[in-house]
């Protein structure tokens, strides 16, 4: 059967060439956990629908995903509502621990207004936000909070993070390489991440065109994109594509699980006019801290970023400089299965996870209100879990991970003896 359902169909071969042929994503350089989830903030949003959905002409699947690869819009502006319900145990003091070791970390060099922390807040709750966009080289994404506000502005070559409660500023730049693109390849469009789901569309999914609905205001063509297979945390996933543009407006989530979507985001009001130079404009106010990016790299750098092969070492039960860690290389990690089954393995050749007994205090209670005991041919391990993504850590310190149940991961694991 083809991968979709609807009037005209075709294959995944030929939508990849269409993705291939068509794809104009904006690159530019930004530390990856900043623009990685300001971008994720502007694409992956589902908005309030208006009531009564728009009369539109027919259009198929295959139709439709070629226009979000043709969309190439350049200027937006707009707020954004964005939930995200993992499913994961109230942290109690262990949130407290979090936050103080956090604030500490400010005091040791760090910054409350550095991205790479503050951005993490959207995965978890409902935040709104607004965006603008102008072009590769501009950008902003402010989120809103009760009584205070924290920005994130990409204008040229600075990138600047300010945190209006505790009055300190971010400063980075966005470093060009010799060929004028940037050192990283980063998400930078709402559309680069509709391409991101719809890499899994193969013979082991269904992609139907799910009628019509108004977002933000606007007309919108449904995107459902639905896995075939038993044993995926997935359910649906749907996207709300701008008639008249080819944007994505609107980003929804639901695991097989069923309940709330596990994200849900998107615009409540936009506009595709160009926004005010000004907007990016940022002189730190007087008074501001001023952190540098060096000067996190260099005071604190022991607390963030990427740690190194030594520093996993120990942490992962003092493996030898000669040990490997894990299958991961250049080629990416051992995969156990295909489609929406698909398992990642990993093997930290250390120990497994210790009990929440073990642990003790609030980190051990919450091990334990995560985990689940499993056996099977492998052994046994833990199975920690959230409403999406899965992990089985076997007592013999080999990883699986997939958007997939607990089923799946003994079986993969299993499968691996």
């Amino acid at each position: 059967m083809a991968p979709y359902e609807s009037d005209d169909s075709t294959t995944a071969a030929e939508v990849d060439d269409h993705r291939a042929g068509r794809r104009k994503a904006a690159r530019y350089v930004v530390p990856v956990a900043v623009v990685g989830v300001a971008a994720a903030t502007i694409g992956l949003v589902p908005a309030l629908a208006d009531s009564g959905d728009p009369d539109l002409p027919k259009i198929t699947a295959e139709q439709l995903i070629e226009k979000i690869a043709q969309s190439d819009v350049q200027q937006l502006s707009g707020t954004v509502k964005i939930s995200t319900d993992l499913g994961l145990p109230d942290l109690g003091g262990l949130e407290s621990s979090f936050a103080s070791g956090a604030m500490a970390s400010g005091s040791d060099g760090g910054s409350s207004a550095d991205p790479s922390a503050k951005l993490t807040e959207l995965a978890s709750g409902t935040h709104t936000l607004r965006v603008a966009l102008d072009g590769d080289d501009r950008q902003k994404l402010s989120l809103l909070e009760n009584a205070s506000e924290y920005s994130l502005i990409h204008n040229g070559k600075d990138i600047w993070g300010y945190d209006s409660k505790s009055n300190e500023v971010f400063h980075g730049t966005a470093e060009e390489s010799k060929d004028g693109r940037g050192k990283e390849d980063v998400p930078a469009t709402p559309k680069d991440f509709a391409e991101e789901a719809l890499k899994s569309v193969d013979d082991t999914t269904s992609v139907t065109v799910d009628g019509t609905a108004h977002v933000a205001g606007r007309d919108a063509y449904r995107l459902l994109i639905k896995p075939k297979q038993s044993g995926t945390t997935v359910g649906a996933i749907t996207v709300a594509v701008d008639a008249k543009t080819g944007m994505p407006l609107k980003f929804t989530l639901t695991p097989s699980s069923g309940g709330a979507a596990v994200i849900d985001a998107g615009f409540t009001q936009v506009s595709f006019a160009k926004p005010a130079a000004s907007t990016f404009d940022f002189t730190p106010p007087k008074g501001a801290k001023v952190t540098e990016e060096g000067e996190l790299e260099g005071k604190a750098g022991e607390h963030r970023g990427p740690k190194s092969e030594d520093e996993l070492r120990k942490e992962l039960g003092g493996l030898k400089s000669e040990d490997k860690l894990g299958k991961a290389s250049d080629e990416g990690p051992e995969v156990i299965g295909e489609g929406w089954n698909s398992v990642a393995v990993f093997d930290n050749g250390g120990e497994g996870i210790p009990s929440g007994a073990e642990v003790g205090g609030d980190m051990g209670g919450f091990l334990d209100s995560l985990g689940d005991k499993v056996t099977g041919k492998f052994g046994s391990g833990t199975v920690f879990k959230t409403r999406l993504i899965n992990a089985l850590i076997t007592d013999d310190g080999k990883v699986y991970v997939g958007a997939v149940d607990k089923d799946a991961l003994v079986k993969a694991a299993d499968s691996g003896k």
